[in-house]
C-alpha cells in the first residue's frame, strides 16, 4: 500500500473509530480517566458535538505517546463491541508501532497544542528559582485566595467525577463505611512498636471522622498517626478526607496536601517544603513565594497527610533541603511549617524515629458486624440481592469473618454480586471458602464477557511478581507491554495516577487496585506458569513477621503471597490453575503438593506468635485437614501472643486450626491490641484450657463479648482478664456467663480498677463454680469495711482455703470437693447445699490481711468472726495498727481460734511492755509451736503444731512411716517449743519477770530459748544460769549477741555439770555466737546454720544411742595460757565422754603445751580439735611428744599447722596408735628428732608425713632412721619431692628392714611414697615402681639393688621409660642364689612389640623361667624367675631344634627359650595377634610347647590366631600332657580351629580348670568337648559363658558332668539354656558334690530349675549366681529355705528377678555370707522386713545391692535400725527407689550409731538438690552422685 493510501484508509479507520465510540461516551469517559487520570473532563467541550467531543478525547490519547495509544486500543477491541473486520484493522494499524507512526488525517493536525492539555493544572515553576517580590498584603492574600481555592476546586474535580467500569455495580466506586477507629492513649514508641505502655482505648466509643484532628490544642507540633494492617482502608480514609474537604466539611483546614509514600519514593533528589506543596503537588498561578509565606503564617489551618509511612524508604538527610522523609521529620517536630497537622497512615511495626512520643494514634479495626451489614445494603441497591447476600453472609462464617477486613468485603461483596443471580442459595461456603479462593471469583467477576485470557492474566501476574521481588508498586507504560494494560483496564486490576517527580515532569503510572491483589497474581504465576520451577515456588513459602522491619534496603511487599500461595494449593483451585497452565495438571499438582510440603515443615517448628497466626492463615487456605491437623497438635502447650494486633479473622482462623487438635491449649493475649468483638471469633473452641487477656483496650464491650463466648469453651479452666478498662457494666455480663462454666478452676480480673461493690459482686459467684481453686482481684484497691466483708464471705464459703490480701494484692484460693460428671452438672443451688452439708470441720482457712489499716477494733471484729468459722491453717495480720492492745487481743484468742501454723502479727506497734502480756497470754496454749518476737526487726510471729485428735485425722494410718510424714516438715515436732526473743532490748533486770512469764510454757514440753541480740551482759549471763534450773529441761539456749566478755563465756562451761540436758555449748567469741543446746535438735546444728527438726517420732525406731558425748567449741577466741588452764580447770568436773573444739587465729608454743599438760587430767576427754588455728613449726613435735606422756592418745593429726585433731582412746581399746603430720614443713633436718621421739611410742601403727620438704636427702636419713622406729602398720612419704634416687635407695635399704612387707613409689603427677610393714618379719616383699623415668646408668644399680634384696619376690615397674633393650640388659643383670623372682613391666612399647621379640627378651633372664604372662592391652609383660637356673642337656636341646621347621634366627630364639624355659610352668597371652608375622610365632610357639614337659597352665585369651595358627597351637598342646589349666576365652576363632583345639584336649585327663566362654562353640565343636569332659576326672572348674549352648548343649554336657565329680566351679552364663535343659542340668549337679561356685546367670531358667537346684544343693556351695533368671517369688523362696544356715556361702545374686512377696528370708545364721545382690527385684516397702531381718544373721556381710526397687522411706528405717549391728558391712546400694530425704536422713542417723560402712548410695532417689548435700554434709558416707564416688578409707580407719 502506497503512503496516500495508507493515509485514505487510515483516515477511514478513524472515522469509524470516532464513529464506534460515540455511541458509548461514558466508557470513553472511563477510560479517559484512566490513561489520562489527571486531566479532567472540561463541562465547556459538553457543548461540541459528540463526535468532536470523540476526537478531543482520541487525540488526547494519541499524544501521550505508542503505549498509551496500543493499550487504549486493546481495551476498545476487549470491551466493546467492535465488528471482527475493525478488530482487525484496528489492531494490525494501531496496535503496533508501525501504526503509531502514521498519519491520523486532518483532524489530528488541526487540533492546537494548547487543547491537549486543558484543565486546572498550570505549567510548573520550580519554587526554589521565583525571586520574592514586594507585595502589599492585600494583593498577597488575593493570590492565596485564588490558590485555596483552585486547591479546593482540584479537589472536587477529581472525587466528583468517579465513573464506573462497564459490568460493575454503581455502589463499587461510591460505597464508603468508615471502618472502628479507636484512640489510644498511651505514649508512642517507634523503635519497639506501635505504643509504649498498656494501650488504653475508650472502649464502645468509636473515633469519627471529624474527631481525628482535635483543634483545641494549639502548641507543639500536632501529629496524628494511623495504624491499620494491610486492606483495612488507610488509603481509603486519607482520600476520603481529601472528599471531606472539598466539599466543605473539614472547614477548620484552608488547605489540605496529600501524598503518597509510594510515589514520594520515587523522588531522588533533594527538596524543600515549598518545592513539595508546589512543584509535587499543585503551583500556584503565580508568585509561590507570596502563596507559601501565607500558609506559614496561617499553618494551624493547614493539613498535610501521608499516607503508606512504613513504606518509606529514603534514609535521613542533613538540616536544610533534603529528602521527603526529612521533610517529614521536620514537619512533625516543629521545625517546618510550625503549628500545622500532619496526619500519617501506616502499618503497625517499627516507625521512623521523627515521629514524636505526643503523637496522637488511632487503629484502625476493620468491620464488626453491624458495618459489614451496612456495607452489603449499600452496595447492593437492589433488594433481593441485599437480602440474598446477607443470607449468605449469616450462613458463611468463615466468609463474614473475612469482611471484618474492608478491602475483603468489598471483594466478597463483588462475588457474591457476580454469584447470586446464577447459583442457589448458601453457595458462597463452597465457592467462597477462603480468601484465596475469594479472589480467584473476583477476578472471574471482573471479567467483562465472562471469559479469562490465560496467557495474559500470567504475564501479569509476571509483572506483579518482579514488582513484589524488587518492592515496586508503582509501574509506568514502559514497564507493561500496552496488551496487558488494556487487559489490566478491562477487567478493573489496574489503576493510573499521575506521578509528579518534579516541574514539568509528570507522566501516568500504573498499579494495582490492591498491594494483595498484585500477590494474588504473583502467587497464580508461581502456581501456573510453565517459567517457574518447584524449588523457585518453594523459596516464596515463608512466615512473615506481624512487624515491618525498617532495617531492610527495599520494602517487603510479600505478606500475603505465602497465604496466596498456600490457598492455591488446595484441591478446590487444581482446575482453575489447571486452566490457566494450558491443562498441565501434573505440574500444578506437583507445585502443591510442594507447598503443602513447606508448610508441613513450617508447623513442626517452634514458632513465635506472629509466625504461628500467619502459618494458621495458611494451613486454613489449603483446606487439608491433615495438615491442619499436624499444625494444631504441634502447636505448644502454652501459646503466647505478645504485643502485636490481632484481628477478629486472625482469632477466628486460630479457632478453626484448633478444631483439629485433641490436646488442651493456653493462649495468653498479652499487650495485644485487639478488636472489642474478637472473643465472638473463639465461640465454641473447645480447645482452650487457658485463655487470658492482658490489655488496656479491653473494656465493657469487650467484656460482653467475652461473656457470650465463656459458654461454650466446654474445657476452659482458667480466665484472666488483667489490666483492662472495664467497668460495672463488663463485669455484670461476666458476672452472668461465669455460672454457666461450671468447670473453671481459676479467674483473674487483676489490675481492672474495680470499685467495692463490684469486686462484692464478683465474689457472689463462688459458690456457683464448683471446681474453681483461685480467684484473683489484685490491683483494685478495696477499703477496709469491704476487706472485712470479703473475709466473712472466706468464713462462710465452705470451698475458700485462703483470703489473701496485701496492698493490691486480693486472692481467693480455694479447695473445691471432689465430685462427678453427674453432680457438678447440677443445678449450682444444690451443689451450695450440698458442699454446706458435707462437713465444713474439715477444711480449715488461711486468712492474710497484710497492710490493710486494721487496728484495734477491727481486731475485735475479726475475732468474732473467725471464732464462728472454720479451722485456721494460717492468720496472717502484719502490717497492720494493732499496737499491744490488739496484739494481746490476738494471742489470747489464739487458743480458741484453732490455728494449724501460724500466726503473724509483725510490724504492728509491739512494745517491750507488750511483749510481757503476749507471753501471759499464750503460756497456756497448748498447741504454741515457736514464738518469734524481735522488735528491732518488727517481728511477732507464732507457730503452732496441730492437737493430737487433729493429727490422728480421719484416715486410718496403718502404714509404718504415715505418722512420721514422708518429708522433712518445718516445723517443730509438738513435744518441743521454741521461743526467740531476739533483738528486744532485754536486760538483766527483765530475766526474772521474763522467766515467771515463761514458766507456764516450760511443763508443755521441751523449751528452746532464744535471747539473742540483746542487752543481758555479763550480770544477765550469771543471772540466768542461775534461774535456768528452774525451767526445766531445755532443748536450746540461746546467747548470742549479749556483750559477754571471755570470763563470763569460760564461765558457762559449769554449766555441763548443772544442767543434765546441756550437751553442746557453741561459742564465737569474737562474733558474739553462744549456743547451748541437749542432743535432741540434729548433731551438727552450726555447721548447716539451722538442724533440720525431724519428727521426735523417729525416736520410736529404735536406735541404740551410743553414750552420747558432751562438746564445747570454741572459736574466736584468744586462748592464751591462763585462759586455757582456767578452762580445763572447769571442765574437770564435766561428765563424759567430752569433746573438745578449739579455735583461734594462732596458738603459741606455751598456750599449746599448755594444753597439752592438762590432758592427763581430763580423762573423759575424748577428742581434742585445733580448727583453723595456725601453730608453730615446733607444734609437730610437741604433738609427737605427747604420744609418750599420755598413753590415752590414739590418733594424732596435724595438717598444714592449721589443723590438729588429737583421739582418745577408753580404756577397753587396745588398737595401734596414728600419727600424721602432713604438710608441715618437715625437712632433713627435722627426721632425727622426729624419729627419736616416735621411736618412744611403743604401739605406732601408722605414720604419715606426706605433702613435706624432705627432699631425697630428708627421705634417706628417714630410711636410716626407719628401723629404729616401731610402726608395724604404714608409712607415707608421699608429695616429698623426690627423685629416682629415693627410688633406688628404697630398693637397696629393703635389707635392712625386714619388716616391711610392701613398698610403693610413683614420681609422677600421683607422687605417692608408701612403705608397708608387718609386725614380725615378712619373708616375701613387693615393690612397685611407677613413673620412675630410670635412665640407662640406673638398670646396673636397679639390678644390684634387686639381686641383694634377697626377700623382695615381686616387683613392678609401671612406665619407668626402660625400653625392651633395658629390661633385657635388666635380667641378665639380676641374680640371685635361691628363690623366685617376679618382675612385671607396664611399658607403653608392649602392646606394640610383636611376640617373638617379647619372648627374646624372657630368653635373656638369668634364671629359669617359669612364668611368661603377655597383655597387649594393659601393655604389660610379667615373668617369674627361678634361682639358680637348671642347666639342661645341650644334646637334648639340639635333638629337639632339630625338628623346628623355622629360620636360622627363630631357630636361634627357640634354643635360647628351650634353654632358659625348660622349667616353663605357665604361659599367659591376652590381647595378643598371632597373624602379624606370618604365622611365625604360633610356629615358635608349636614348637617351644613341644619342649614344655613341665608347662601345667597355658592361657590365650582375646587375640588373633588364623587357622594355620591354630593348627600348630593345637599341634602344641596336643603333647603337654600335664597341663592342668587352659583358657581360650574371649576368642572368635573359626570352626576348623575350633575343632582343632577341642581334639587337642584328648588326653587331658590331669586338666583341673577349663574356660572356653565367649568361644561360640557350634555342635561339632560342642561334641568332641563333651567326649574330652567325659575323661577329666580331675576337672576343678569349667567356664562356658556366653556360648548359646541351648538345651540340647546342655542335656549333653550334663551327661559329661556326671563323670567331673570333682568339680568345684562353673559358669554357664549367658547360654540361651530354658527350663529343660535347666532341669537336667540341676539333675546332673546332685552328683557334684565338691561344686563351689554355680553361675548360671541370664538364662530363661524359671522356677522348675530353681526347685530342682533347691532340693539338693552341693554342701560345699559358696557362690550362687542367678542374675535375669526369669525367677519367680516360688523361686526364689525355695531357693532361700535351701540355703538357710549354709555354712560356706560367700555370695548369692538373684538381681533382676521378680521377687515381690517371696524375698530372702533366712532364720539360721549363715556365717561367711560376704555380699547379696537384689538389684531390680521388684522389693517394696513391705518385703523389706523380712529381708532386714535375714541381714542381722549375716556377721560377715559386707555388700548389700538393692538398687532399682520400690524401697521407700519404710525401708530405710528398716535398714538405719540394722545397721548398727552390722559391723563389716562396707557398702549399701539403693540408687533409684523411692526413698525421700527423711529416709536418707535416718539412715544417717543409723550410721551415727556406729558403723564401718564406706558408702550408701542413694543416686536418683526423689531427693531435692540443696537437701542432698545438707545430708550429705552432716554424713560424708551418704553419696548421692551418679558416678560412684567412693574414696579410698581414710588412713587409720
Amino acid at each position: 500500500m502506497d503512503p496516500i493510501d495508507l493515509q485514505l484508509g487510515n483516515k477511514n479507520l478513524w472515522s469509524c473509530l470516532v464513529r464506534l465510540l460515540s455511541k458509548d461516551p461514558e466508557w470513553l469517559n472511563a477510560k479517559m480517566k484512566f490513561f489520562l487520570p489527571n486531566t479532567d473532563l472540561d463541562s465547556r467541550n459538553e457543548t461540541l458535538d459528540p463526535e468532536q467531543r470523540v476526537i478531543l478525547q482520541l487525540n488526547k490519547l494519541h499524544v501521550q505517546g505508542s503505549a498509551t495509544w496500543q493499550s487504549f486500543i486493546h481495551c476498545v477491541c476487549m470491551q466493546l463491541e467492535v465488528p471482527l473486520e475493525l478488530e482487525v484493522l484496528l489492531l494490525s494499524t494501531f496496535g503496533c508501532d508501525d501504526g503509531f507512526t502514521s498519519q491520523l488525517g486532518a483532524e489530528g493536525k488541526s487540533l492546537p497544542e494548547s487543547r491537549l492539555h486543558q484543565g486546572l493544572k498550570r505549567p510548573h515553576q520550580s519554587c526554589g528559582s521565583s525571586p520574592r517580590r514586594k507585595q502589599c498584603r492585600k494583593q498577597q492574600l488575593e493570590l492565596a485566595k485564588k490558590y485555596l481555592q483552585l486547591l479546593r476546586t482540584s479537589a472536587q474535580q477529581r472525587y466528583g467525577s468517579r465513573i464506573p467500569g462497564s459490568g460493575q455495580p454503581h455502589a463499587l466506586h461510591q460505597v464508603y463505611v468508615p471502618p472502628i477507629l479507636r484512640r489510644a492513649t498511651a505514649s508512642l514508641d517507634t523503635q519497639e512498636g506501635a505504643i509504649m505502655g498498656d494501650l488504653k482505648v475508650e472502649d464502645g466509643t468509636d473515633v469519627s471522622i471529624s474527631d481525628l484532628f482535635n483543634t483545641r490544642v494549639n502548641k507543639g507540633p500536632r501529629v496524628t498517626v494511623l495504624l491499620g494492617k494491610a486492606g483495612m482502608g488507610k488509603t481509603t480514609l486519607a482520600h476520603r478526607l481529601c472528599q471531606k474537604w472539598a466539599e466543605g466539611h473539614l472547614d477548620c483546614f484552608q488547605a489540605l496536601f496529600l501524598f503518597e509514600f509510594r510515589q514520594l519514593n520515587l523522588i531522588t533528589r533533594f527538596l524543600t517544603l515549598s518545592q513539595l506543596l508546589f512543584d509535587l503537588y499543585l503551583s500556584p498561578e503565580s508568585d509561590p513565594d507570596a502563596v507559601f509565606q501565607y500558609l506559614e503564617k496561617n499553618a494551624d489551618q493547614v493539613l498535610l497527610i501521608f499516607d503508606g509511612l512504613d513504606e518509606a524508604l529514603q534514609p535521613m538527610g542533613p538540616d536544610g533541603p533534603g529528602s521527603v522523609l526529612t521533610l517529614f521529620s521536620r514537619l512533625c517536630r516543629g521545625t517546618l511549617l510550625p503549628g500545622c497537622r500532619v496526619m500519617a497512615t501506616s502499618r503497625p511495626g517499627k516507625l521512623p524515629a521523627c515521629l514524636p512520643a505526643e503523637a496522637a494514634t488511632v487503629y484502625m479495626l476493620g468491620f464488626d458486624g453491624p458495618r459489614v451489614e451496612e456495607y452489603v445494603n449499600h452496595f447492593f441497591s437492589a433488594q433481593p440481592l441485599q437480602e440474598g447476600a446477607l443470607a449468605e453472609l449469616q450462613t458463611n462464617g468463615r466468609l463474614r469473618s473475612l469482611c471484618a477486613v474492608p478491602a475483603l468485603c468489598q471483594v466478597a461483596c463483588l462475588c457474591l454480586h457476580h454469584l447470586l443471580p446464577d447459583h442457589a442459595p448458601g453457595q458462597s461456603v463452597a465457592l467462597l471458602p477462603t480468601m484465596t479462593q475469594l479472589y480467584m471469583q473476583m477476578v472471574l467477576a471482573l471479567s467483562p464477557r465472562g471469559h479469562l485470557p490465560t496467557t495474559s492474566l500470567l504475564d501479569l501476574g509476571e509483572v506483579a511478581l518482579r514488582g513484589l521481588e524488587t518492592g515496586k508498586v508503582i509501574f509506568y507504560a514502559k514497564d507493561i507491554a500496552p496488551p496487558l494494560i488494556a487487559f489490566g483496564a478491562t477487567h478493573s486490576l489496574l489503576t493510573s495516577f499521575c506521578v509528579r517527580t518534579g516541574p514539568g515532569h509528570q507522566q501516568t503510572g500504573y498499579a494495582f487496585t490492591h498491594v494483595s491483589l498484585q500477590e494474588f497474581l504473583a502467587a497464580l504465576h508461581l502456581m501456573a506458569s510453565p517459567k517457574v520451577d518447584k524449588d523457585t515456588l518453594t523459596q516464596h513459602v515463608t512466615l512473615h513477621s506481624r512487624w515491618v522491619q525498617r532495617t531492610k534496603a527495599r520494602l517487603d511487599l510479600s505478606d500475603h503471597l505465602p497465604t496466596f500461595l498456600a490457598g492455591l494449593a488446595s484441591c478446590t483451585c487444581r482446575p482453575f490453575l489447571s486452566h490457566l497452565a494450558q491443562g498441565n495438571e501434573d505440574c500444578v499438582g506437583t507445585k502443591q503438593a510442594a507447598v503443602v510440603q513447606v508448610l508441613k515443615k513450617l508447623a513442626t517448628r517452634k514458632l513465635t506468635g506472629p509466625k504461628v497466626v500467619e502459618l494458621c492463615h495458611c494451613v486454613n487456605e489449603t483446606q487439608e485437614p491433615e495438615l491442619a491437623s499436624l499444625t494444631a497438635q504441634s502447636l505448644p502447650y502454652q501459646l503466647p501472643f505478645h504485643n502485636f494486633p490481632l484481628t477478629c479473622t486472625d482469632l477466628a482462623t486460630l479457632t478453626n486450626i484448633l478444631e483439629h487438635r485433641e490436646a488442651p491449649i493456653h493462649l495468653d493475649f498479652d499487650g495485644c491490641p485487639l478488636e472489642p468483638h474478637c472473643p465472638e471469633a473463639l465461640v465454641g473452641c473447645g480447645q482452650i484450657e487457658n485463655l487470658s487477656f492482658k490489655s488496656r483496650k479491653c473494656g465493657d464491650a469487650f467484656a460482653e463479648a467475652l461473656s457470650r463466648s465463656l459458654p461454650t469453651m466446654g474445657r476452659l479452666q482458667m480466665l484472666g482478664l488483667a489490666g483492662s478498662k472495664i467497668t460495672a457494666r463488663g463485669i455484670s455480663h461476666l458476672v452472668k456467663a461465669l455460672p454457666l462454666c461450671p468447670q473453671l478452676e481459676e479467674v483473674s480480673f487483676r489490675d481492672n480498677q474495680l470499685s467495692d461493690q463490684v469486686v462484692l459482686n464478683i465474689v457472689e459467684v463462688l459458690p456457683h463454680l464448683p471446681r474453681l481453686r483461685k480467684l484473683d482481684l489484685s490491683g483494685n484497691i478495696v477499703c477496709v469495711s469491704t476487706l472485712l466483708c470479703l473475709a466473712k464471705v472466706a468464713v462462710t464459703c465452705p470451698t475458700i482455703r485462703t483470703l489473701q490480701a496485701r496492698k493490691a494484692d486480693l486472692i481467693f484460693l480455694l479447695s473445691p470437693p471432689t465430685e462427678t460428671t453427674a453432680e457438678l452438672q447440677r443445678a449450682p443451688d444444690l451443689q451450695e447445699s450440698d458442699g454446706q452439708r458435707k462437713g465444713a470441720q474439715s477444711r480449715s482457712l488461711t486468712l492474710r490481711l497484710q497492710k490493710c489499716q486494721l487496728q484495734v477494733h477491727d481486731a475485735e471484729t475479726l475475732i468474732a468472726l473467725l471464732q464462728e468459722g472454720p479451722h485456721l491453717e494460717e492468720v496472717d495480720l502484719s502490717g497492720n495498727q494493732l499496737e499491744d492492745e490488739g496484739c494481746r487481743l490476738m494471742a489470747e484468742a489464739a487458743s480458741q481460734l484453732h490455728i494449724a501454723r501460724k500466726l503473724d502479727l509483725s510490724d504492728n506497734g509491739l512494745s517491750l511492755a507488750g511483749v510481757h502480756c503476749v507471753l501471759r497470754a499464750v503460756s497456756a496454749c497448748w498447741t504454741l509451736a515457736e514464738l518469734h518476737i524481735s522488735l528491732r526487726h518488727k517481728t511477732v510471729v507464732f507457730m503452732f503444731a496441730q492437737e493430737p485428735e487433729e493429727q490422728e485425722g480421719p484416715q486410718e494410718r496403718a502404714a509404718f512411716l504415715d505418722s512420721l510424714m514422708l518429708q522433712m516438715p518445718s516445723e517443730l515436732p509438738l513435744s518441743s517449743r521454741r521461743m526467740r526473743l531476739t533483738h528486744c532490748g532485754l536486760q538483766a533486770k527483765h530475766l526474772e519477770q521474763l522467766c515467771k512469764a515463761l514458766g507456764g510454757s516450760c511443763h508443755l514440753g521441751h523449751l528452746h530459748l532464744d535471747f539473742s541480740g540483746n542487752a543481758l551482759g555479763d550480770e544477765g549471763a550469771t543471772r540466768l544460769a542461775q534461774l535456768l534450773p528452774g525451767l526445766g529441761a531445755l532443748q536450746s539456749l540461746n546467747l548470742s549477741e549479749n556483750g559477754l566478755s571471755l570470763d563470763a563465756v569460760l564461765g558457762l562451761a559449769r554449766c555441763f555439770s548443772t544442767l543434765q540436758w546441756l550437751f553442746h555449748l557453741d561459742i564465737s567469741f569474737e562474733s558474739q555466737h553462744i549456743l547451748l543446746r541437749g542432743d535432741k535438735t540434729g548433731r551438727d546444728i552450726r555447721a548447716t546454720g539451722s538442724s533440720p527438726d525431724f519428727p521426735a517420732g523417729a525416736e520410736f525406731l529404735g536406735f541404740r544411742r551410743r553414750c552420747i558425748p558432751r562438746s564445747l567449741r570454741l572459736s574466736e577466741c584468744p586462748l592464751e595460757p591462763p585462759s586455757l588452764t582456767h578452762l580445763c580447770a572447769t571442765l574437770k568436773e564435766c561428765p563424759g565422754p567430752l569433746e573438745l573444739q578449739l579455735s583461734c587465729e594462732f596458738l603459741s608454743d606455751q598456750s599449746l603445751e599448755t594444753l597439752l599438760d592438762c590432758l592427763p587430767r581430763l580423762p573423759q576427754l575424748s577428742l581434742l580439735q585445733l580448727n583453723q588455728t595456725g601453730l608453730s613449726p615446733k607444734s609437730p613435735f610437741l604433738l609427737a611428744n605427747t604420744l609418750s606422756l599420755c598413753p590415752r592418745v590414739k590418733k594424732v593429726d596435724l595438717r598444714s599447722l592449721h589443723h590438729a585433731t588429737l583421739h582418745f582412746r577408753s580404756n577397753e581399746e587396745q588398737e595401734g596408735v596414728c600419727c600424721g603430720f602432713t604438710g608441715c614443713s618437715l625437712s632433713q633436718e627435722h627426721v632425727e628428732s622426729l624419729c627419736r621421739l616416735l621411736s618412744k611410742c611403743k604401739d605406732l601403727s601408722q605414720v604419715d608425713l606426706s605433702a613435706n620438704l624432705l627432699g631425697d636427702s630428708g627421705l634417706r636419713c628417714l630410711l636410716e632412721c626407719l628401723p629404729q622406729v616401731p610402726i608395724s602398720g604404714s608409712l607415707d612419704l608421699s608429695h616429698n619431692s623426690v627423685s629416682q634416687e629415693s627410688a633406688l635407695y628404697l630398693v637397696e635399704t629393703l635389707p635392712s628392714c625386714p619388716r616391711v612387707r610392701e613398698a610403693s613409689v610413683n614420681l609422677g603427677s600421683e607422687q605417692s611414697f608408701r612403705i608397708h610393714f608387718s609386725k614380725e618379719d615378712q619373708a616375701g616383699k613387693t615393690l612397685r615402681l611407677s613413673e620412675c623415668s630410670f635412665r640407662p646408668e640406673h638398670v646396673s644399680r636397679l639390678a644390684t639393688g634387686l639381686s641383694q634384696s634377697l626377700q623382695l619376690t615381686e616387683l613392678t615397674l609401671t612406665q619407668c621409660c626402660l625400653d625392651q633393650e633395658q629390661l633385657a640388659i635388666l635380667l641378665s643383670l639380676v641374680g640371685r642364689p635361691a628363690g623366685l623372682f617376679s618382675l612385671r613391666v607396664q611399658e607403653p612399647w608392649a602392646d606394640r612389640a610383636g611376640i617373638l621379640s617379647l619372648l627374646e627378651v624372657c630368653a635373656q633372664a638369668s634364671g629359669s623361667v617359669t612364668e611368661i604372662s603377655i597383655s597387649k592391652t594393659q601393655q604389660q609383660l610379667c615373668v617369674q624367675l627361678e634361682f639358680p637356673r637348671q642347666e639342661e642337656n645341650p644334646e637334648a636341646v639340639a635333638l629337639r631344634l632339630a625338628h623346628c621347621d623355622l629360620g636360622t634366627h627363630h631357630s636361634l630364639l627357640v634354643g635360647q627359650l628351650m634353654e632358659t624355659c625348660a622349667r616353663l610352668q605357665q604361659l599367659s597371652l591376652s590381647q595378643v595377634n598371632l597373624c602379624e608375622d606370618n604365622d611365625d610365632s604360633s610356629l615358635l610357639l608349636q614348637n617351644l610347647l613341644l619342649s614344655l614337659s613341665e608347662l601345667k597352665t597355658f592361657r590365650l585369651t582375646s587375640s588373633c590366631v588364623s587357622t594355620e595358627g591354630l593348627a600348630h597351637l593345637a599341634s602344641g598342646l596336643g603333647h603337654c600332657h600335664h597341663l592342668e589349666e587352659l583358657d581360650l576365652s574371649n576368642n572368635q576363632f573359626d570352626e576348623e580351629g575350633t575343632k582343632a583345639l577341642m581334639r587337642a584336649l584328648e588326653g587331658k585327663w590331669m586338666l583341673k580348670r577349663l574356660d572356653l566362654g565367649h568361644l561360640l562353640l557350634n555342635s561339632s565343636a560342642l561334641t568332641l568337648l563333651t567326649h574330652g569332659l567325659s575323661h577329666m576326672t580331675r576337672l576343678q572348674s569349667l567356664r562356658l559363658k556366653r556360648n548359646s549352648i541351648g538345651d540340647v548343649g546342655c542335656c549333653h554336657l550334663s551327661e559329661a558332668l556326671r563323670a567331673a565329680t570333682s568339680l568345684e566351679e562353673l559358669d554357664l552364663s549367658v547360654n540361651s539354656i530354658s527350663p529343660a535343659g535347666g532341669m537336667q542340668l540341676a539333675e546332673s549337679l546332685i552328683l557334684c558334690r565338691h561344686l563351689e561356685e554355680l553361675m548360671l546367670g541370664c538364662n530363661a531358667l524359671g522356677d522348675p530349675t530353681a526347685l530342682g537346684l533347691a532340693r539338693e544343693l552341693p554342701q560345699h556351695l559358696r557362690v550362687l549366681h542367678l542374675p535375669f533368671s526369669h525367677l519367680g517369688p516360688g523361686g526364689a523362696l525355695s531357693l532361700t529355705q535351701a540355703l538357710d544356715g549354709s555354712p560356706h556361702l560367700e555370695e548369692i545374686s538373684l538381681a533382676e528377678n521378680n521377687l515381690a512377696g517371696g524375698v530372702l528370708r533366712f532364720c539360721k545364721e549363715l556365717p561367711l555370707l560376704r555380699q547379696i545382690d537384689l538389684v531390680s527385684c521388684k522389693i517394696d516397702n513391705q518385703t523389706i522386713k523380712l529381708l532386714t531381718s535375714s541381714f542381722t544373721r549375716c556377721p560377715a556381710l559386707e555388700v548389700i545391692l538393692l538398687s532399682w526397687n520400690l524401697l521407700g522411706d519404710e525401708a530405710a528405717a528398716e535398714l538405719a535400725q540394722v545397721l548398727p549391728q552390722m559391723g563389716r558391712l562396707k557398702r549399701v546400694d539403693l540408687e533409684k527407689n523411692q526413698i525421700t530425704a527423711f529416709g536418707a536422713w535416718l539412715l544417717a542417723e543409723g550410721l551415727a550409731q556406729g558403723s564401718s560402712i564406706q558408702v550408701i548410695r542413694l543416686w536418683n532417689n526423689p531427693i531435692p538438690c540443696d537437701m542432698a548435700q545438707r545430708l550429705k554434709s552432716q554424713e560424708p558416707r551418704l553419696d548421692f552422685a551418679f558416678f560412684d564416688n567412693q574414696s579410698q578409707a581414710p588412713w587409720g580407719t
